[in-house]
């Protein structure tokens, strides 16, 4: 089986060449992959904001769209097994419903209610992880009738996912090939009801709920992925009673810049509860802590890099970090080297030319 692996890892390293600028590409080709080395019968990859662990966007296959709205409830909104939010917290962030429920899957609400009615049977569930930051979900479905997933299967897509995710943190560092200025000045709005129908949306809503359709290849009558997990993550939280912070997640769009959406619970006078979903540019605020995460920074790098977009000088660094003028000068070097840069002046022109990041 070792040999197996290995070559597996291969084939994965090697398709990550072929497919390095696009993440969407990328995960569809992925799948056709694994399929060969740990059979399934229904797939999903998911491309996650590392900040927020919200989806950015999702490759889904074989009837799984169908219930990709069940899934997302019983990740966001019900307690059950091998839920995304502890698998990015698990040592081993790899696991199937029928190991965790130690072979009765009916414990399961997400088995009874969504995976049953839709003739799945077991699935196995990979938290994308690479240097501590969670880049992707993956799930794999088996089909009623066919074999439980094994253990060695299990160990296999294990030992699969630091590249994976490697590969999705590297395609959301990608450039588009020149400065693109088609991103909209008017922020986009959108309402939904609690049941995630539109009820009404802006011109510019419309346009970004038309981009975000193309890049997941979904019809007009579904709700983007992005769109859908900003808006359960904001039900979840108001039903903790939290209702103090925006479910945002921030998403580089293939051949443009970083944008963000936004969801919040309406306050109404009825018991109905409406959604307001905001689209628009992303701020320094939104995008350097995904730009830094993606380039592998350190805590320290992070905040240099913080005040080097607010204009900082060295001087300044070394007061406001309390560090001396040379450490200052070794973390840039440090960030230099991990960027792909040679000089600070170099640093802020890829970071506001082509990231399109704006000096606040």
């Amino acid at each position: 089986m070792s040999t197996n692996r290995e070559a597996s890892k291969r084939k994965v390293m090697a398709l990550a060449e072929r497919f390095s600028h696009s993440s969407q590409d990328y995960r569809t080709a992925l799948l056709q992959l694994l399929r060969e080395v740990v059979p399934f019968d229904g797939a999903c990859c998911t491309a996650v904001d590392p900040q927020t662990l919200l989806s950015t966007g999702a490759i889904t296959e074989n009837g799984v769209e169908a219930i990709h709205h069940g899934i997302f409830e019983h990740e966001y909104l019900r307690e059950d097994f091998n839920r995304y939010d502890d698998l990015c917290k698990a040592a081993e962030p790899v696991a199937t419903l029928s190991q965790a429920t130690e072979g009765q899957l009916e414990r399961s609400d997400r088995y009874r209610n969504v995976l049953l009615p839709a003739g799945f049977h077991d699935e196995m569930r990979a938290a994308l992880k690479y240097d501590g930051a969670c880049w992707g979900y993956l799930t794999l479905f088996r089909s009623q009738g066919r074999p439980i997933f094994s253990e060695p299967e299990r160990e296999c897509i294990l030992a699969l996912a630091p590249l994976i995710a490697y590969q999705l943190r590297k395609t959301s560092l990608s450039l588009p090939a020149e400065e693109n200025t088609w991103i909209e000045e008017e922020m986009g709005i959108l309402m939904l009801s609690d049941q995630f129908i539109l009820l009404a949306a802006n011109s510019t809503a419309e346009k970004w709920l038309t981009l975000l359709r193309q890049w997941e290849s979904i019809d007009r009558d579904t709700l983007p992925r992005p769109v859908r997990a900003v808006c359960s993550r904001a039900l979840s939280q108001l039903a903790e009673g939290r209702t103090s912070s925006m479910a945002k997640v921030c998403i580089r769009m293939p051949n443009g810049p970083y944008m963000t959406i936004q969801a919040s619970p309406m306050n109404s006078q009825s018991s109905t509860v409406h959604l307001a979903v905001l689209f628009g540019p992303a701020k320094p605020a939104d995008m350097l802590p995904l730009i830094a995460e993606a380039y592998g920074l350190s805590v320290r790098e992070k905040q240099i890099l913080d005040q080097i977009v607010r204009g900082a000088s060295t001087k300044e660094l070394a007061r406001t970090l309390h560090i001396s003028a040379y450490t200052v000068q070794d973390h840039l070097k440090s960030i230099f080297a991990k960027t792909g840069v040679s000089s600070r002046r170099e640093l802020i022109w890829q970071l506001f030319t082509r990231f399109g990041v704006q000096a606040n």
